[in-house]
């Protein structure tokens, strides 16, 4: 009984291709509806479920987290199921610091008014959630393009979008003060793709992109984020190499991680790194001085993953496992 009651809530905190595919068929233009925490509806209200009650999951092919200070809860970006199979299958659910869930599908509890169709990277700004999404793919013959799309972090609606012709798609993004998007463009695809095609892309406030950087030392660029003295760093997954170059895109510095296939970055107060490897599932931590240590291992597909400040962990999306892995830090 357990095991099946388990496996019911997996599958209904999940993804169902079929289900939000009707929706977006059924439900047209619509207004934007946010998710409600987790609960049920008695009498048309809603009526939170108990807080000594834990429910596990909500997660379905997630890429990347970002942590809500406001809320003090992980913003989960789920990429849902792939363009081909449903068209705009993506949703952000709202996580708890043990990992159980506090609202399964913030944004894309419906299609109404909403466009998430397989969003990667994200990043939070100036009271908007970025995310670095894509439109086509819906068959061999449709390209993909990237678009930045903004949420407004209080209600969850809609707040515009960045389309950047020249991109197939952007993997991670990260916003500076200023309100310029940095984003990395892994390739342009195949199993042996132009190294021209790796790219970081810079778009300005009135969304004009460009590109920053090209090539070599870009190696299958993955992770993106921005220092304390407001340089650009950028893990590859070609290699071990981190990368710091200036907002000019002047490279300054190259380190090494512990492991090669990187994915996820983030850069603490003082200076440390920690990586993710997404091909050798390792947590890599750079200190200041350059010196590098595994803290964790073995993680299966650790993506691009996010510091929660509220509880002092790592969060690591898990991709296709619908997982989120939690690493305490050391205070």
């Amino acid at each position: 009984m357990k095991y099946l009651v388990s496996t019911m809530l997996s599958l209904l905190l999940g993804s169902s291709a079929y289900v939000h595919a009707q929706q977006a068929a059924d439900q047209g233009d619509q207004s934007f509806e946010a998710g409600q925490p987790l609960g049920v509806v008695i009498n048309g209200e809603h009526t939170p479920m108990s807080d000594n009650v834990k429910v596990y999951g909500a997660i379905v092919n997630a890429e990347s987290c970002v942590y809500d200070e406001s809320r003090d809860l992980i913003v989960a970006v789920n990429r849902g199921a792939d363009q081909d199979e449903a068209p705009n299958d993506g949703f952000i659910s709202l996580i708890n610091h043990d990992g159980s869930v506090h609202t399964a599908r913030w944004i894309g509890v419906n299609r109404n008014g909403l466009v998430l169709n397989h969003p990667f990277g994200s990043d939070i700004h100036d009271g908007k959630l970025y995310v670095a999404d894509r439109d086509g793919g819906t068959d061999e013959n449709t390209p993909t393009v990237s678009v930045i799309r903004m949420f407004d972090m209080e209600t969850g609606a809609p707040a515009g979008e960045i389309k950047t012709e020249g991109s197939p798609g952007f993997n991670d993004i990260e916003v500076a003060e200023d309100g310029t998007i940095y984003a990395t463009q892994t390739s342009a695809g195949g199993q042996n793709p132009d190294p021209s095609t790796f790219r970081v892309f810079k778009i300005t406030p009135d969304g004009t992109s460009t590109v920053l950087i090209e090539g070599d030392p870009l190696n299958l660029p993955n992770g993106i984020a921005i220092d304390g003295e407001g340089n650009l760093v950028v893990v590859n997954i070609g290699n071990k190499d981190v990368l710091t170059f200036s907002p000019e895109g002047e490279l300054l510095k190259t380190e090494q991680s512990a492991q090669a296939g990187n994915d996820g970055i983030v850069i603490m107060e003082d200076g440390t790194k920690y990586v993710s490897s997404v091909r050798e599932g390792g947590i890599a931590r750079i200190a200041p001085d350059g010196t590098t240590e595994l803290i964790a291992t073995a993680i299966p597909s650790a993506a691009s993953m996010c510091y929660d400040a509220g509880a002092n962990q790592l969060v690591v999306p898990m991709n296709t496992n619908n997982a989120l892995a939690l690493i305490p830090l050391e205070n």
